[in-house]
């Protein structure tokens, strides 16, 4: 066998021809010739082996066998120069990988031994230089030589899955030949030489469901119809063996764990036909009534089931949930139930795949449906009203005592108990009716007002006679219907103006009319003329949209011959029963341009313009008379006091001066003044002279006291007008009081003298005499104080 691998090394170095190259063309003509003789020595002694010679080739690559198990040393090969004449003179030398540890060279013959053995899969082969030196000099004889040597592959590594085990999916009922998945063995012998790696893949556990492609690996549906429900999980073991499979080849194992997918192909089946179900009468809607439920053999979303109820009698009742988790349907109520209307119900319900296969159509209606019976459990209720509410109409003048409406309640049950009907009490609102708790009448029992309310919810409640804790309650609406009580009024008090150049048909005022009832409509109201009065000025039109208008019938008005015109418009309502009321229109006849604008009016008319009303000229004259009535009142307590006056006068005149203190003369002073020139105007002109020598006179005043010669002339000045006059001596403050402060000649009372001339002087009043000493002790005092006031 050895011999056979030497001849077959021979061959291939022969037919590649690689050699250590020398570094000189003598060594290279040598190396030729040794090869000739070498294959002529071959081909001498045949294909048995290789005999040696004289002489050794240099050859650049060596083989060494892998995992050499022998107990001496792998012969590689021979080193010889031909400069080696035999004489042990030329001594081999090794170096480079592994030298040593692994390789050795015999130094005088060349042969080179492997120490150990080898693995190709740790590294395949081995760079070495050998060079060959003169053992007495020790000089190179020849340049150093690089060679390999190359491990030779034996088959020793079997096939490997390193990525085992497996796991594989594919769609059930795939047809034959549908792809699962492809697996691949690696082998770490050398791929280039002999089928050490040439892997061939088969199935050893798994047929016949599955097959392998033996060359690469690829796994197949090998048998049609394969169903998931009936086997879901396949376990596959496949076989990877080198040299080509033949005998001898080493192999390798996996395992693949192939799942079959799952495609919709069974419709939902409900486990029964028909499902009871109980469900009590009171249950609010949207209550539970039970579940229900079709397996699907299928998973995932091909097993989801949608649930509904098939159209029918008593499906309408009922409402079906699909539940996406349990895969259940839950039948809801969908309306309330009366145990005494109806005791049962029966509907089907359909269950069917959300999600549906067109290649499995074939098999069938993907759906199925079953029977659902609800039983209604009997529970005692509480009496139930013949409407949900109540609506009643009255009229606000209704008496009390009178029934207005009537409600009816009664027990359902079996038992059919009694009902008795009450009012529920609000304490936050009046009450005005009451019912009958046999009959259910409601009556008034209080009068109604719909101006204060229009309606009235009454709540009435309706109790089972043998079981008082169960009761119900009812709204009731008591409308109020209004009474035409009140007749319908202008709506504003209407004043307004016509044009003396008015033509006949113009419309000067819109009117409106407005109505205290409260209808259950929009108002309706009606305007017009009296028809026992003919106006030959004006007449009503009536708009028919609840207003009218003030028309003029006829031109030519003048506000000279009647300045005002009273226009009397009757408003009437459309109620029961119907209401009428008369108002007035004051029209004022005023002075227009040509384009109606107003130009002058009476003082009335002047002031409509403005924005015054009726009402705010009533209240100006109202304060007018008010004011005249006082200036009346004031004259007439005047002349009272004046008489009063005279009359005190005429009994004692004397005391008449005392009565008024200091402002005379006292008693003697009885001429001090002619009455009759006060009475006189023709006195006033007297007067003003003496006021003018007065005036001229003043100047040359430089004492308090005058001359004697003044005063002499002063007092013959009025005792001459006191013998003028025969009429009795009254004093200046009578003749004040009897005169007022509008006579034309003015007072001449002392009194008053320093008001109306407060420059004169009065201060030479000591010189006239006794009779004015007291009126000089007056002046002194007031001038005295006005000094002394800050």
């Amino acid at each position: 066998m050895l011999m056979g691998n030497c001849l077959l090394l021979f061959l291939w170095c022969l037919i590649d021809k690689s050699f250590v190259s020398p570094l000189h063309s003598s060594s290279q003509s040598r190396m030729g010739k040794e090869q000739y003789r070498n294959m002529l020595a071959h081909r001498k002694h045949g294909m048995m082996g290789v005999h040696r010679v004289k002489r050794g080739w240099v050859w650049n690559q060596f083989f060494v066998l892998e995992e050499y198990m022998g107990s001496d040393p792998q012969y590689v090969g021979k080193l010889h120069s031909d400069l080696d004449k035999g004489n042990s003179m030329v001594k081999y030398t090794l170096s480079g990988e592994g030298v040593g540890s692994i390789f050795t060279i015999e130094p005088s013959t060349g042969d080179i031994h492997a120490l150990r053995s080898l693995d190709r899969e740790e590294k395949p082969y081995y760079t070495l230089r050998a060079q060959a030196v003169d053992v007495l000099t020790g000089r190179p004889l020849e340049p150093e030589s690089e060679f390999i040597i190359k491990v030779q592959d034996i088959n020793d590594n079997e096939p490997r899955f390193l990525e085992g085990p497996y796991s594989a999916s594919v769609p059930e009922m795939s047809p034959v030949g549908s792809y699962v998945t492809q697996i691949t063995a690696t082998d770490a012998d050398d791929p280039t030489y002999g089928n050490s790696a040439r892997i061939v893949y088969s199935i050893l556990h798994g047929q016949p469901y599955f097959s392998v492609d033996p060359k690469t690996g690829i796994i197949r549906v090998a048998l049609p119809n394969m169903d998931r429900e009936v086997k879901e999980m396949y376990q596959v073991v496949i076989q990877a063996k080198d040299m080509g499979g033949q005998l001898g080849g080493l192999a390798g194992t996996t395992t693949i764990n192939i799942t079959l997918r799952d495609v919709n192909d069974n419709p939902p089946r409900f486990s029964k036909s028909i499902f009871h179900l109980r469900i009590l009468e009171t249950s609010p809607v949207g209550s539970s009534v039970g579940r229900v439920k079709a397996h699907d053999l299928d998973s995932g979303k091909n097993a989801e089931v949608e649930y509904s109820i098939v159209p029918g009698d008593g499906g309408s009742m009922f409402d079906i949930y699909s539940n996406k988790n349990t895969h259940e349907g839950t039948v809801i109520l969908k309306k309330r139930l009366d145990y005494e209307t109806r005791k049962a119900y029966t509907f089907k319900v359909e269950a069917s795949n959300a999600v549906l296969d067109h290649r499995f159509l074939h098999l069938g209606p993907f759906k199925d449906t079953a029977t659902v019976k609800v039983n209604v459990l009997d529970v005692e209720e509480p009496p139930v009203f013949s409407r949900l509410s109540y609506s009643m109409e009255t009229y606000e003048d209704t008496p009390v005592g009178i029934i207005v409406g009537a409600v009816t309640a009664e027990d359902l049950d079996v038992g059919n108990s009694p009902v008795r009907y009450s009012v529920e009490w609000r304490k936050d609102s009046e009450n005005h009716f009451d019912i009958d708790p046999v009959e259910g009448t409601l009556s008034v029992i209080e009068a109604l007002d719909r101006e204060r309310h229009t309606e009235h919810n009454v709540t009435v409640v309706a109790t089972k006679v043998n079981n008082p804790l169960l009761s119900s309650k009812v709204t009731v609406t008591i409308k109020v219907l209004d009474v035409n009580e009140f007749p319908p009024e202008l709506a504003f008090v209407y004043e307004t103006f016509v044009c003396e150049n008015a033509k006949v048909g113009q419309v000067i005022q819109i009117i409106s009319a407005t109505d205290r009832d409260i209808p259950a409509v929009e108002h309706r109201f009606y305007f017009k003329s009296p028809s026992q009065t003919r106006n030959r000025n004006f007449t009503i039109r009536d708009y028919g949209n609840n207003t009218a208008g003030v028309v003029t019938r006829r031109g030519g008005f003048r506000r000279l011959e009647q300045s005002m015109y009273l226009v009397p418009v009757v408003v009437e309502d459309g109620g029961y029963p119907l209401q009428s009321s008369t108002g007035m229109v004051s029209v004022r006849v005023c002075t227009c341009n040509t384009d109606g604008s107003l130009l002058s009016c009476n003082a009335e008319a002047v002031i409509f313009p403005m924005g015054l009303s009726t009402g705010a000229l009533m209240a100006i004259m109202l304060c007018i008379v008010i004011l005249l009535v006082m200036a009346v009142l004031y004259m007439g307590l005047r002349k009272h006091k004046k008489k009063d006056t005279l009359m005190s006068s005429k009994e004692d005149i004397r005391d008449n001066v005392i009565h008024y203190d200091d402002e005379g003369g006292g008693e003697e002073d009885t001429q001090a003044f002619d009455i009759g020139t006060l009475r006189n105007p023709k006195g006033i002109k007297e007067t003003a002279q003496l006021q003018k020598i007065r005036s001229e006179d003043e100047p040359n005043r430089a004492s308090v006291c005058m001359s004697n010669e003044d005063s002499e002339d002063i007092r013959a000045y009025i005792h001459h007008c006191l013998l003028e006059n025969s009429s009795p001596p009254y004093d200046s403050l009578v003749t004040y009081a009897y005169e007022g402060e509008g006579s034309v000649a003015e007072s001449l009372s002392s009194i008053e003298s320093w008001v109306l001339e407060p420059k004169e002087d009065y201060r030479n009043l000591c010189d006239w005499g006794p009779r004015f000493k007291t009126l000089a002790g007056i002046f002194k005092e007031h001038e005295w104080v006005n000094v002394t006031a800050p």
